[in-house]
């Protein structure tokens, strides 16, 4: 399938600066990934998997999908470090078409929903640590205006400059990462010589399922998203040829490892009944292992977490908009660049706004539901756009995928498996297909708009 014509990149992308270095694009990796998932996401795994064996197996598989996406960005990314990142390959792979529904969806859809999930939980957590149960009133309320808040706090950091997001990004991905050793270190020392580990039977009657471990699987994958979003900032990464790729495998492997790390610790502590109910679940392992005050440690180490991984997400999903924009398939002025702060300010703006509105709207489940589906599309589309690039006689990129065509194909069938499952599963059709059809309503906005346009030039 050939590939749409497309202008060249316009000079206004190339205007934000590369300002940062590895550690930093490490830490935005890290720090995106790492937010509410392996706080919030083991109790719905659990009730899904109620089994130590099929709730690690599930873990490690999500993990191993989310490494052959990330090697195959690596290449992407070292090829075409620009601004965007998942849009940037999709329209050099697929065309127009496809990159607008990127940014269609990224608009109405993912950035918000995970906006959204991320500061719903950290309001959550805040709460918590302060004593105050978040899931009764007024307390439930309160925690919505807490995220909605948060979202503005992080807009305007992000507004203000790429080096204070970046600082911000810093900070958090190291107190996060630390939180997490931290509890794992103490539930093999303390949790584990006293219960011995909840690891039998390893696999209970009626623990497994195919349609189960697949609806258990996009909550993990939910909590692995993030492998992809250090290439949205390609355009402002010091020798992205270099780093870029690092910083993907590294950020990946890193986040992999301390998500094993942290189940098993759970398990450690907890029975996997106990870990079904447990809504705060680390909250909860901190108490059994040290008392109230673990709560408030924990609660202060998912509000850190949560609250580097809005950051993230606001340093990240505003450059789809960006990059959209400067290529003219959305208003122009979302492409505006700060003149004293060299940001994209009213990308920013936009993604915090959304970010507010489905947060004073949605449950933490609807929105996470909402992200995963929406994402696994264009993941799909994203990682795949290496086989037309790969025929592309000037294709040159600084790493190239191991095993290919293997690693991609394993994603590509992997998400696929997901998206498919999602639609026959009864409890989750209705929501998959909604996503999907919004998705699909892209399609006769952009003939109507920016591809009339296009075709009319």
């Amino acid at each position: 399938m050939p590939t749409q014509p497309h202008a060249a990149p316009s000079a206004r992308a190339q205007e934000l600066p590369r300002q940062l270095g590895l550690f930093s694009a490490i830490a935005v990796l890290v720090g995106t990934t790492i937010g509410s998932g392996i706080f919030r996401s083991p109790a719905g795994i659990a009730d899904k998997l109620p089994g130590p064996a099929p709730m690690l197996i599930v873990w490690s598989v999500g993990g191993l999908f989310a490494l052959c996406g990330a090697l195959t960005l690596a290449e992407l990314a070292g090829a075409l470090p620009k601004t965007g990142g998942m849009y940037a390959y999709i329209r050099e792979g697929w065309g127009r078409l496809p990159a607008f529904l990127f940014g269609w969806a990224e608009l109405l859809l993912v950035r918000a929903a995970a906006l959204g999930a991320i500061s719903i939980t950290f309001a959550e957590y805040t709460f918590r640590g302060l004593g105050f149960d978040p899931a009764t009133e007024p307390y439930a309320t309160y925690a919505r205006f807490l995220a909605a808040s948060a979202l503005a706090l992080m807009a305007t950091i992000n507004i203000v400059g790429l080096r204070w997001g970046s600082m911000v990004q810093n900070v958090t991905a190291v107190a996060k990462y630390g939180g997490l050793v931290i509890i794992v270190l103490l539930a093999f020392a303390i949790g584990l010589p006293k219960t011995g580990g909840n690891f039998t039977p390893a696999v209970p009657p009626g623990s497994f399922s195919v349609s189960a471990f697949g609806l258990a699987l996009v909550s993990v994958l939910w909590a692995f998203d993030g492998w992809a979003d250090l290439s949205k900032v390609g355009g402002e990464v010091k020798d992205p040829r270099r780093n870029l790729p690092r910083g993907i495998v590294l950020g990946t492997l890193a986040v992999i490892a301390i998500y094993l790390l942290a189940n098993v610790a759970y398990l450690s502590v907890l029975t996997i009944d106990e870990i079904r109910v447990a809504r705060l679940v680390a909250a909860d392992v901190a108490e059994r292992l040290v008392g109230p005050i673990g709560v408030t440690l924990v609660s202060l180490t998912v509000m850190i977490s949560t609250f580097g991984s809005i950051n993230g997400s606001m340093l990240t999903g505003p450059r789809v908009f960006f990059a959209l924009a400067d290529d003219k398939l959305f208003f122009t002025k979302v492409a505006s660049i700060h003149p004293r702060f060299q940001t994209p300010y009213v990308a920013v703006g936009l993604a915090a706004a959304l970010g507010i509105g489905f947060v004073l709207l949605r449950s933490f489940e609807q929105l996470a539901d909402i992200f995963v589906t929406a994402s696994l599309v264009f993941y799909i589309l994203g990682v795949s756009a290496i086989f037309p690039l790969r025929r592309r006689k000037d294709w040159d990129p600084s790493v190239r995928v191991p095993l290919y065509p293997l690693v991609p194909l394993l994603f590509i069938g992997a998400t696929l498996f997901l998206l498919v499952n999602s639609i026959m599963d009864p409890g989750a059709r209705l929501g998959t297909l909604a996503v999907l059809g919004v998705i699909a309503a892209g399609i006769p906005v952009y003939y109507m708009t920016v591809g009339r346009k296009a075709n009319s030039a």
